[in-house]
């Protein structure tokens, strides 16, 4: 586990020190900001990921609000084996993940 992840980061790292020229970003109003692209990219990524956690965040909210309401039952492999003869509505029902 340790060898990926070290590979990981000397690949990120080459992308780094290989994407050192600066670049132009143009926003609305002639407004301009020079940086590296390797600093661009990592803006992007960090900006897409921020605008995806919180379009998520109504989601999780509410179904911890619901898993809150119906408490999730302990159940073993072998209780969801015997339980399978079951409707499938009553079996996916409840949430089995916890959030």
């Amino acid at each position: 586990m340790w060898l990926l992840k070290a590979a990981i980061f000397f690949t990120l790292f080459a992308f780094a020190l290989n994407n050192q020229q600066a670049v132009a970003v143009y926003f609305f109003f002639g407004t301009l900001w020079t940086a590296p692209l390797v600093l661009v990219v990592l803006a992007a990524f960090s900006c897409g990921l921020a605008l995806g956690v919180l379009m998520m965040m109504p989601r999780w909210w509410r179904k911890r609000k619901m898993s809150r309401m119906h408490p999730v039952i302990n159940t073993t492999v072998a209780d969801n084996a015997v339980s399978s003869s079951a409707p499938a509505d009553t079996l996916n029902s409840v949430p089995r993940h916890g959030l």
